[in-house]
């Protein structure tokens, strides 16, 4: 019998198939060979049911049935995907053996399980664990296959992760929600998420600015000028500042000490995902998931990066060897070729633990470069692919070399520091060109900072000129300079601080030891994050005003409903981080997956316990200031205007846009096509002037389905049909201009947001 092969999506059983059975027939939902059949699961097929599945009286919400806590799970197909779980166990059926060809990783593992969960599959099961889909990977890693019990612990750890989000999600959701009047999301993750970026917000507000006066002091000796700020305690008294400076001016001081020390600095790490979307957040305004859809299609569709969803920084002894080859790869690169001369292999090596650090290395290495050459990439995966490839290079050259020079100026009896980091050697830095050029002028070291600005006393100066003084003679200070400054707020999150503070549990570390050795007690995976934010989005606790992230009011009353409960625990991102490090234990063998869904039992109880003497919140407590009645014309849609015209329909601004599509109804009562399928939600879907919107979208649901999709417009029908059987009729597409006709059903993609794609036949 022949062996079955389930990758994860279609675009990854093709690149199989065409390893391993390259004159496999092509049966449009899988491929067969002599030896193999290879099809995919499109994602996830299964999921957990819904409550009403286990008793028709949760189809209501009512806070007298909770907690619903299942004697044992049951697993619910996805309506919309179930024609390929049928082929799947068709395939299975004339089948005799398994390769799980899923996602190297949890969420993966997951996937497979599932499958084999809900089916009853009892064939011998062989794992495919690759690092990426290049030819030369696939076939190695269908060489080493290895038996799918050795991830037993990593199935556990999915199940459990799964389990504990629902038994969490569903309760608390339902609590909070029938409690208080108002659909209200809670979630094991998105709930301490929310809670940090409460907490920023009210740091924020609390602030009170205060001012300060900085002295620096304009120095000569021969034919060196430089620059040294006062050293003393913060000064708020802008009389005092004067006098210092009034007393200085014009004087001749001495050198009262003089350093000079050799310094190197080394590339930075190379990336795992966390890192990349935190710097393609700054470097490019991509948002988190944006991130990682781009990585996923380098990862997949071209083939030109390793696996993005690792925790990893480093690789394995083994990967040197690779390394080495995909540089050699890249020598006639009309973008790094020039790179690559320059570069030397003696840099990367088993010895250099910045690169290759085994113990720091589970189930990816870090993001890298494959030997493939990239053709036809987008303008934003040309970006993101560039980031990689440089990081990937920087690692092939040597230190940057600087002279870092610490003076400290007297001047009756007043003290100047200066410090001046002479370049002597760009080393890898020359890769990244003016974006590392050394700085003529000062560089406010705390400028970055997230907590309030940094004052003049960091201040260094950076050049690439000699500096030379001579600390036996005296200097004049020619000119003396006093500003004005205030301490700043803490910012605003961004979605790249965020993240930092999510892989951290919300710890400001800045060593990167310690950073790294909080990686398993980070608020949800590398996988993950991305998708909390979009929730937290998708739910009307957050906005973004331009990179800022900013709670809603209900984002806010929702964090002050659950301490007020005294559930503390739902929004301590130490706590979460602690029960994310037990599931990572679970997936190694080390904790136990039964004693921690236990756990989260017991806490389910107290979640109900607590909510159920708490007084109802006012009516008023979410609500959030109505919009304008008019956005100015030309105006770039925030609120969702531009959805039509994208292929998919946008869920980052789902509750903006479901306002816009309701706002622009005619002011007679429009016409309802039918119920809200947003879970938990029970609003009335009805048709605007730009698309249909929920008539819950004041008090939060962003539902909303534009009627200008796929390049058509869409009918009350083919909606209607959309929020109650998840999908259309068969539809043509295509066919104008030359271009070639096809048929495919609108589904509905995501009942939280309205969010659509393209099944195609």
């Amino acid at each position: 019998m022949k062996t079955l092969v389930i990758a994860e999506k279609p675009d990854m059983g093709r690149n199989i198939a065409a390893v391993i059975e390259p004159k496999a027939q092509n049966k449009r939902s899988y491929l067969e060979g002599e030896n193999y059949i290879i099809t995919w699961a499109i994602g996830h097929l299964i999921g957990l049911a819904e409550p009403d599945l286990y008793d028709d009286k949760y189809k209501k919400w009512r806070f007298g049935d909770l907690p619903i806590i299942p004697d044992a799970f049951k697993l619910l197909p996805n309506p919309r995907t179930k024609d390929q779980l049928q082929v799947i166990e068709d395939l299975a059926a004339r089948s005799g053996a398994l390769v799980n060809a899923c996602d190297a990783g949890r969420e993966g593992q997951h996937i497979f399980s599932l499958i084999v969960r809900h089916l009853h599959l009892r064939q011998p099961v062989k794992r495919l664990w690759i690092s990426d889909l290049t030819a030369e990977t696939i076939r190695k890693g269908f060489d080493q296959l290895k038996d799918n019990t050795e991830y037993d612990n990593l199935t556990q750890a999915a199940r459990a992760r799964s389990e504990a989000d629902w038994l969490i999600g569903m309760n608390g959701s339902r609590a909070f929600t029938t409690k208080h009047n108002e659909l209200l999301s809670v979630g094991r993750v998105q709930t301490p998420v929310l809670a940090l970026i409460y907490d920023r917000q009210k740091q924020i507000e609390a602030f009170d600015s205060l001012k300060f006066y900085d002295i620096t002091g304009m120095f000569s000796q021969q034919a060196t000028n430089y620059r040294g700020i006062w050293q003393g305690e913060r000064l708020t008294d802008p009389e005092k500042a004067e006098a210092i400076a009034a007393k200085v001016k014009g004087k001749t001081g001495t050198i009262a000490s003089y350093e000079v020390k050799d310094t190197k600095e080394y590339p930075f790490k190379l990336y795992d995902l966390t890192l990349l979307q935190r710097e393609a957040n700054g470097k490019f305004s991509f948002s988190a998931k944006k991130t990682l859809d781009t990585a996923q299609a380098l990862y997949e569709k071209h083939k030109v990066i390793s696996y993005p969803r690792t925790n990893s920084n480093y690789v394995n002894e083994q990967n040197i060897p690779e390394m080495h080859k995909i540089l050699d790869a890249m020598r006639n690169s009309p973008d790094y070729g020039d790179f690559v001369q320059g570069a030397n292999k003696k840099f990367v090596h088993i010895g250099n633990k910045n690169v290759c650090n085994p113990t720091k290395v589970e189930d990816h290495h870090a993001i890298m470069p494959t030997m493939k050459k990239p053709q036809g990439l987008s303008p934003d995966e040309r970006k993101l692919y560039d980031l990689i490839v440089k990081r990937f290079l920087s690692h092939f050259y040597p230190a940057a070399e600087y002279k870092v020079h610490t003076v400290m100026t007297e001047v009756e009896k007043e003290n100047f520091k200066t410090t001046v980091k002479q370049l002597l050697s760009l080393g890898w830095k020359v890769i990244y060109g003016a974006d590392s050029a050394p700085k003529t002028g000062a560089k406010d070291k705390g400028k970055d900072k997230e907590d309030g600005a940094g004052s003049a006393e960091e201040e260094e100066q950076e050049t690439d000129t000699p500096f030379e003084i001579d600390p036996q003679q005296p200097v004049v200070c020619a000119d003396v300079e006093v500003k004005e400054k205030e301490t700043q707020p803490p910012k605003h999150y961004t979605e790249g601080t965020l993240l930092k503070a999510m892989e951290s549990a919300g710890k400001q570390i800045e060593d990167e030891e310690l950073r790294d050795a909080m990686k398993d007690s980070g608020l949800g995976t590398p996988a993950t994050r991305a998708a909390t934010i979009e929730r937290l989005k998708q739910v009307g606790y957050i906005d973004m005003q331009g990179k800022k992230i900013v709670i809603t009011p209900k984002g806010r009353t929702a964090i002050e409903l659950i301490r007020g409960a005294g559930i503390e625990l739902l929004t301590s991102p130490e706590m979460t981080g602690q029960w994310e490090r037990r599931l990572t234990e679970i997936s190694r063998g080390q904790a136990s997956a039964e004693a921690f869904m236990g756990n989260v039992k017991k806490f389910t109880w107290q979640i109900i316990d607590k909510v159920n003497v708490q007084r109802p919140a006012a009516k008023n407590a979410f609500a959030r200031p109505e919009p304008p009645a008019k956005a100015p014309r030309g105006k770039k849609a925030a609120d969702g205007e531009a959805a039509p015209k994208k292929t998919r329909s946008s869920a980052g601004s789902a509750k903006a846009a479901s306002a816009t599509a309701v706002a622009s109804a005619p002011s007679a009562q429009p016409s309802t096509i039918g119920i809200c399928p947003s879970p938990g939600c029970g609003g009335h879907v009805f048709m605007g002037r730009k698309g249909y919107g929920c008539s819950h979208y004041k008090t939060g649901c962003g539902f909303v389905i534009w009627k200008e999709s796929f390049n058509r417009t869409l009918t009350d029908t083919m909606v209607k049909a959309l929020i109650e059987k998840g999908k259309t009729a068969k539809l043509k597409f295509g066919g104008k201009d030359g271009e070639e006709s096809f048929e495919a059903r609108i589904v509905l993609k995501n009942a939280v947001t309205g969010e659509l794609e393209l099944e195609r036949e």
